[in-house]
């Protein structure tokens, strides 16, 4: 099922109802993105920022799909001028790492130039509609949360990826510290045997209605396909780097593979 990438998907409430590797701690934007703002006229400096909205599994995935398709994203794509995301990412989970039925059904992600640009944009009436529109589909309930990048930021084609979406660790000074000098090094060395394409890396700043955020932070894994998806997950560097999870992510993971739509 194709979808634009305009569908979009934010929404003030979906926060009531409910959480690259060169990965830079989510409070010091990355030096490309930084070098790149300026470009942007008018645009306050900073990394771009992220809606996050992270449905749960619906009663009713048809009934979900329908509206979803045929109401929601076309009100979502008729309201991007006025709200001011620059482009929006669909994804359908698919199932977990290991095969099971995933945790997550769908994730939407609202991209804005930087987190200036996003909280102007969730103020505007466009995006309320959007919001108070989620509830007549979204009937097995939603994370909505606000991210910042803090990788490269990716232009690559994501049609399969692998979505690591960690929870709150116990020690979040351990935890940066040693996904900045050792996870994301041990990513990068495995690339070329992996395979993917593209890596994007986000921290999760807060509920969309400025709560502590359900998640902690999420990375995202690009393949050109599900089936380079297959086999680079099937690889002894794929491994490596999942064996490497527990030494840091002490309040656990969610590993999905998805693909956008």
């Amino acid at each position: 099922m194709r979808r634009s990438l305009m569908w979009l998907v934010p929404s003030l409430v979906l926060a009531a109802a409910c959480s690259k590797p060169a990965d830079k701690a989510a409070e010091s934007p990355p030096a490309d993105t930084a070098a790149a703002a300026p470009e942007a006229a008018a645009a306050p400096a900073g990394p771009q920022a992220i809606v996050t909205v992270i449905y749960k599994q619906p009663k009713s995935p048809a009934a979900f799909e329908k509206y979803y398709s045929a109401t929601h994203l076309p009100l979502v794509s008729s309201k991007q001028q006025e709200i001011g995301f620059t482009k929006a990412e669909l994804t359908k989970f698919t199932s977990t790492l290991d095969g099971k039925k995933p945790t997550f059904y769908r994730q939407a992600e609202l991209y804005f130039d930087n987190l200036d640009a996003l909280k102007k944009g969730i103020a505007t009436p466009g995006f309320k509609a959007v919001g108070d529109d989620l509830a007549k589909f979204a009937t097995g309930g939603l994370i909505g949360m606000i991210a910042v990048e803090t990788g490269d930021k990716g232009t690559a084609a994501c049609p399969a990826l692998v979505t690591v979406i960690y929870k709150q660790p116990k020690d979040t000074a351990a935890f940066e510290s040693y996904y900045s000098a050792t996870h994301l090094p041990l990513v990068s060395e495995g690339k070329p045997e992996i395979g993917f394409t593209r890596l994007d890396l986000t921290r999760f700043q807060s509920n969309l209605d400025g709560s502590a955020p359900a998640e902690y932070r999420q990375g995202e894994l690009c393949f050109d396909s599900m089936n380079a998806l297959k086999k680079g997950t099937a690889t002894p560097a794929f491994k490596k780097v999942g064996d490497d999870l527990p030494k840091f992510a002490t309040g656990g993971v969610t590993a999905l593979i998805g693909e956008q739509q």
